[in-house]
């Protein structure tokens, strides 16, 4: 059964409302020619479904505009749990490819610093979400590849579609999803060769891995190739939060 409650003021005995819930960060995008009212500049722009997913999973929530990837580990280290939005193609030069026509333009600033928060994330043990584009990048910091066109995994133009995602037994994933479960998902990108220490977690009917994980030993770190703030159901931020709120804060945190 999907779990859609809105648990931000009724689980604060745990730990995870009021006072003590964590800090999950998550990453934005620098966007030129933005318009509110009068005005039309750059903005740092993030759909605000990620950050009420958060909050409905019990976390509060950081917005991570761009940032010299220098600073990743100082940023990181001020987190209980980090989240890595979707977005546009990773760069085919990362993972050593030449670009296919249909990959999007880079955006290598985003590259650099999304890719400097994942090594800080692993490098801290700070808990980790890969959101589609999010799933790329851990997979591709960890050395592993992308399919850069598939079809079917995305609706029309401009609007999501969706597609039954099946776990793995016995893995993170499938602890927080146990059963096939139908996902909101836009994309034409996917996991080519798995990174080092990764192991799929979840697969489209297709074969397509859906998504990946360390072994359960390892600490809680998941990418999922579906975009969950699209829908109703709260279980995989709620996986992270839960994580997050065992995560020890960093030294300028304080609750």
């Amino acid at each position: 059964m999907t779990d859609t409650a809105d648990t931000t003021d009724t689980v604060g005995e745990t730990g995870t409302a009021g006072p003590g819930r964590p800090l999950i960060g998550v990453s934005t995008y620098l966007e030129p020619g933005a318009r509110w009212g009068v005005w039309e500049l750059e903005a740092a722009l993030l759909p605000a479904r990620y950050p009420r997913l958060v909050q409905r999973a019990g976390g509060l929530a950081a917005l991570l505009p761009p940032d010299a990837p220098r600073r990743a580990a100082a940023t990181v280290a001020r987190l209980d749990g980090l989240v890595i939005a979707g977005g546009p193609d990773v760069e085919p030069v990362r993972y050593g490819a030449e670009p296919d026509p249909r990959t999007g333009p880079p955006a290598r600033a985003r590259d650099a610093w999304e890719l400097a928060l994942i090594e800080a994330a692993l490098a801290a043990r700070v808990p980790l979400l890969g959101i589609c584009r999010g799933m790329q990048l851990l997979n591709v910091a960890l050395g592993g590849t992308l399919v850069q066109h598939l079809d079917g995994h995305a609706g029309t133009v401009g609007v999501f579609g969706t597609h039954p995602v099946t776990p793995v037994p016995g893995t993170r994933y499938a602890a927080a999803v146990p059963e096939t479960a139908s996902v909101p998902a836009y994309h034409h990108q996917a996991v080519g060769r798995l990174g080092s220490g990764l192991l799929a977690s979840a697969h489209a009917s297709d074969g397509t891995i859906e998504a990946v994980e360390p072994p359960p030993a390892a600490h809680w770190v998941l990418g999922v190739q579906w975009h969950p703030e699209m829908g109703e159901d709260v279980r995989v931020m709620r996986a992270l939060v839960e994580a997050a709120t065992g995560h020890p804060a960093g030294p300028a945190r304080t609750t």
